[in-house]
């Protein structure tokens, strides 16, 4: 395990927050990473893992360039390099890690081959990642590991099944040893992103076919980036984030079911009606242990927040809005991922911004969903 230096700051401080809407759920704020010069981004496009109280997620971690314009101040001639945080003690703190072998091509990584094993995704330390090199056109990479993150096969060639691009993030649900679904982003037909489909495969890996798309392909903006869970042998849900209105919004999550094992889909509802401006913000979902359904995502309008809802019933319906946190400094928030730790408390990573034009960390939240409402 690698610790950075050079201002990266660990700890485990509770926040002071100044607006007084925080939900008395709300345990404490964790920043995991914050490093001198640095933009750290965008944990729902990497993934994040867990196995008890040992969480791992991944980020970005760009070089951070201020600028007023409307849009995220990082230097984009410089690469947005591939980070690792690990905690071992539920989310309080937490390390960071750079391993050379999650470094795609263009930075120096392996180049990206074809699968030629199969994957065996049962393996107790197994985690799997796919990766966009563009959001409109791809291609995009696949990589493996089954110690947990520590090391990592790859970089494979994902395939385009049929499509001008495919945007690949981390949503997958394992079926077997071989079998497994895949959530992606594919681009429209005008070939700008994006509409979301499912995709499986039977061997491991070696070949994937295209098992259905998730959502219509939206007249406006774009409906991206799902985040799906199982709930029985043939239900399995699907949240997707939706822009309609860039600068202004709305921008909403809608929820989609599928009955048979996501051959075909039913739009639900829309599970979170405001997402803010600026494109709104991804969902994470995840499924607790008493059964409900947790959903988290950022709100990029005034105030610049981190919030949650909770279902029930698998998503048919949802409770008030729960606010996480909503003391950010500038609308560049969110993309979190979430997981539910051995005690039932939740903990959701995201990036934010504590000033405007400072860096932006990786921070978390612990906080508690409470019983389940009789």
């Amino acid at each position: 395990m690698r610790r950075l230096t050079l201002s990266v700051l660990v700890s485990c401080a509770l926040f002071i927050h100044a607006s007084g809407r925080e939900d008395a759920r709300v345990s404490e704020h964790v920043t995991v990473y914050q490093e001198a010069g640095r933009f750290g981004g965008w944990p729902a496009n990497h993934g994040i893992w867990s196995w008890g109280n040992e969480i791992l997620v991944g980020f970005s971690a760009a070089y951070f360039l201020w600028s007023d314009r409307d849009g995220h101040p990082y230097d984009r001639s410089k690469p947005e390099e591939p980070r690792l945080a690990r905690s071992l003690d539920g989310g309080k703190t937490w390390n960071i890690e750079a391993p050379p072998s999650l470094l795609p091509p263009e930075q120096g990584g392996k180049p990206a081959t074809r699968l030629k094993r199969p994957i065996d995704f049962t393996q107790p330390g197994f985690a799997m990642t796919l990766r966009f090199t563009d959001v409109n056109q791809g291609p995009s990479l696949l990589f493996y590991s089954y110690d947990r993150g520590k090391n990592w096969e790859g970089a494979f060639e994902f395939p385009l099944l049929g499509q001008p691009g495919i945007a690949a993030r981390t949503d997958y649900l394992v079926n077997g040893q071989r079998e497994a679904l895949v959530f992606l982003t594919a681009s429209k037909t005008n070939g700008r992103e994006g509409r979301p489909l499912c995709a499986r495969t039977v061997d491991g890996g070696l070949s994937w076919e295209m098992l259905s798309w998730v959502a219509p392909e939206p007249t406006n903006g774009f409906t991206i980036m799902p985040s799906s869970i199982r709930l029985s042998p043939s239900e399995i849900l699907t949240a997707v984030r939706h822009e309609e209105n860039y600068r202004k919004g709305p921008n909403w999550i809608d929820a989609y079911l599928s009955r048979d094992n996501g051959r075909s889909w039913q739009f639900l509802n829309r599970a979170a009606p405001d997402t803010g401006a600026r494109s709104g913000n991804p969902p994470s979902m995840i499924r607790l242990k008493d059964g409900r359904v947790a959903l988290t995502y950022g709100y990029r309008s005034t105030p610049y927040s981190i919030r949650a809802r909770l279902s029930a019933d698998g998503g048919r319906t949802w409770e008030e809005e729960i606010m996480l946190r909503d003391d950010g400094a500038a609308w560049d928030v969110g993309y979190p991922q979430t997981v539910q730790r051995p005690d039932d408390k939740v903990i959701t990573v995201y990036y934010w911004p504590r000033a405007r034009d400072k860096e932006r960390i990786i921070a978390a939240t612990i906080w508690d969903p409470g019983p389940a409402r009789k």
